[in-house]
């Protein structure tokens, strides 16, 4: 993510903290506290979007709930690109250049200090089986990228020096232009036109990546990928992404997940679910039946009685992280032959004969719903 007033043109800080563009003070404050309270590291382990939201919270708090910055940040949202004529007082400010200045500064530098330009990032996607993804395992990616230069180390100069600072900027990357207007003379900071914003000049080209710092490659990459990922978590390898064109940091490589799914298991989260389908008779009389768990099957006792559609708990049997382990859900199907032997119809016969059901028998909640429904004394017991 670049620095400095080009952060502040990409994103909305009222959006980000859920607060109009008029709040108070007081409704900043509350709106942050609120988000950091909702995404706290501490309340999201190893989850990187999370991560990155509080980030993005703790940014724009940085910015609007100090008076000077948020007068800057305000003028630049409704003058983008514009400047300010001179005089034109926002708490102390001077002109577009103090504001520019005081941009910069709160994050990490003055307008004169060259930025630092990485690499853009890659995404991968990746398909992993479901197995995989629970249990964790060992993968390997390849991909096209601009490699920074060994030979220069992506200076695009031979050796990595034959270079001088740029004169126009004295190195910095940056120099103001002024322009005078009907509002006065405003002031804009942009990239140095002789050295392109690298605040150096190559004097002899590297013979290697012909002064461009960079070789078109394919790269792969090993991941470990952690128990528990799921479907559009991701990792990300700092550095494994394109070549910076300034010569800076490359991006970031990040692999996002793709979780097929199984022909037993489905899972929210770390828990499993699987349908576990018994006999009728064990759901009448109860009985042991085995369950299929990620590493085996265990036994596990069907209490008599059980209804279809009833859900028990397996604890400890989901998936296994290093935040925790979850559960194993069993939803109880019970099956109903479609065919029985003379025999076993007999002897249903004889269970219905013992318990007095009579084939057309109605409950008498039912019989009377059904009564109301249609006004039909018939459907009485």
């Amino acid at each position: 993510m670049e620095k400095g007033l080009e952060m502040a043109e990409k994103k909305d800080y009222y959006e980000i903290l859920g607060v109009g563009k008029n709040a108070s003070d007081e409704e900043i404050r509350a709106a942050y506290k609120k988000l950091v309270k909702m995404y706290h590291p501490d309340l999201h382990p190893n989850d990187p979007l999370a991560a990155e939201k509080f980030k993005e919270i703790n940014e724009a708090n940085e910015v609007l709930s100090d008076k000077q910055k948020r007068a800057a940040y305000d003028f630049e949202r409704e003058h983008p690109g514009m400047g300010g004529p001179d005089g034109a007082g926002f708490g102390g400010f001077g002109g577009f250049g103090d504001i520019f200045d005081s941009i910069f500064q709160g994050f990490g530098g003055g307008a004169s200090v060259q930025r630092d330009t990485r690499g853009e990032d890659i995404q991968v996607n990746m398909s992993l089986s479901f197995m995989d993804a629970a249990k964790g395992c060992r993968k390997e990616v390849t991909y096209t990228r601009n490699e920074p230069c060994k030979a220069c180390s992506g200076t695009g100069a031979k050796n990595g020096t034959a270079f001088k600072t740029c004169a126009k900027c004295s190195g910095k990357g940056q120099v103001r232009f002024t322009q005078e207007t009907i509002f006065g003379r405003t002031v804009r900071v942009g990239a140095c036109p002789d050295c392109k914003g690298r605040g150096k000049i190559v004097t002899d080209k590297c013979p290697e990546c012909k002064g461009k710092g960079f070789l078109r490659r394919d790269t792969t990459v090993t991941l470990d990928i952690p128990a528990g990922a799921d479907t559009n978590s991701y990792i990300r390898r700092r550095g494994f992404g394109q070549a910076s064109p300034d010569g800076w940091e490359p991006g970031d490589l990040i692999v996002v997940f793709r979780v097929e799914p199984h022909k037993l298991f489905s899972r929210k989260n770390m828990d499993l679910y699987v349908d576990l389908p018994i006999p009728y008779y064990t759901a009448a009389l109860g009985g042991k039946v085995y369950v299929p768990t990620l590493d085996d099957a265990v036994e596990y006792t069907i209490p008599e009685g059980t209804q279809s559609g009833e859900t028990f708990t397996i604890r400890h049997k989901g998936i296994k992280s290093k935040n925790g382990t979850g559960n194993l859900y069993l939803r109880v199907q019970v099956e109903v032959p479609a065919k029985l032997s003379r025999e076993q119809r007999e002897a249903l016969k004889a269970v219905a004969a013992a318990q007095d059901v009579k084939q057309f028998d109605l409950s008498k909640k039912y019989a009377d719903s059904m009564s109301a429904l249609y006004g039909v004394e018939a459907y009485k017991k």
